[in-house]
């Protein structure tokens, strides 16, 4: 299948105030060649990477998500962040205005099972779920919109089905329970990281892949929920 870019391939940055300077966080989506021009450019820069690892296992091109902090100027940063991404095939022009039309979910069906509504997000479905702690990285808050939140995403297939991917994000104690629940619901485990060097408390990150009818694996994302903190 063609996996859309709003499912697992969209490189993302966001820029938090922090009094007279800022916090930025993200990943950014790279080929394998392209991890090592991307990193010299980042460091040269000042910006920390946090984390390199494997989102999707059979990919083809295969992808690295390349984690990313940095704090000061933000004309600075992201002066850096570009001339970064310059060096991979990072497609860098405008976006254009969002020509999305109605999914070939039953989405409605699909908040009935997972307890809450989700959200059309470029050509997927996506839950967003924040965890209830005050999360930091490095002493700076963490929020959802930086990247905290667990993300539940859909891609129509037709006929009722879907891939989904993602990843729950979860304490140490909650990552056994998890595991186990994705597995008994035949959800597939990719990868099981950290994506920060400094958060408190520690997060672990744990991605997931299956193609197949929707509401079944909404039903096995949702009993693996059960198993984490999360706001109401």
């Amino acid at each position: 299948m063609t996996i859309k870019p709003s499912l697992a391939l969209g490189s993302w940055l966001a820029f938090q105030p922090m009094g007279d300077h800022v916090m930025v966080m993200g990943d950014l989506v790279l080929t394998h060649q392209e991890v090592n021009p991307v990193m010299t450019e980042l460091l040269r820069g000042g910006i920390t990477v946090t984390a390199l690892h494997n989102h999707l296992l059979r990919s083809s091109p295969a992808t690295m998500y390349m984690h990313v902090r940095g704090h000061g100027d933000p004309w600075n940063l992201a002066v850096t962040l570009r001339t970064a991404l310059s060096k991979s095939a990072t497609p860098m022009e405008a976006p254009k205005p969002s020509q999305a039309g109605q999914l070939d979910l039953n989405t409605a069906a699909l908040d009935r099972v997972m307890g809450r509504p989700g959200k059309q997000a470029g050509e997927v479905y996506q839950y967003v779920i924040p965890r209830p702690e005050k999360l930091t990285d490095g002493g700076a808050p963490a929020p959802a919109s930086m990247g905290t939140g667990t993300v539940l995403n859909f891609q129509p297939l037709g006929g009722g089905r879907a891939a989904i991917t993602g990843d729950f994000v979860l304490l140490g104690t909650e990552v056994d329970p998890v595991l186990k629940a994705l597995q008994n619901a035949n959800i597939e485990v990719t990868a099981l990281h950290n994506h920060m060097l400094d958060d408190q408390p520690r997060l672990f990150f744990m991605h997931f892949w299956a193609q197949g009818e929707a509401q079944g694996f909404a039903s096995g994302l949702n009993s693996a929920l059960r198993h984490v903190a999360r706001k109401q």
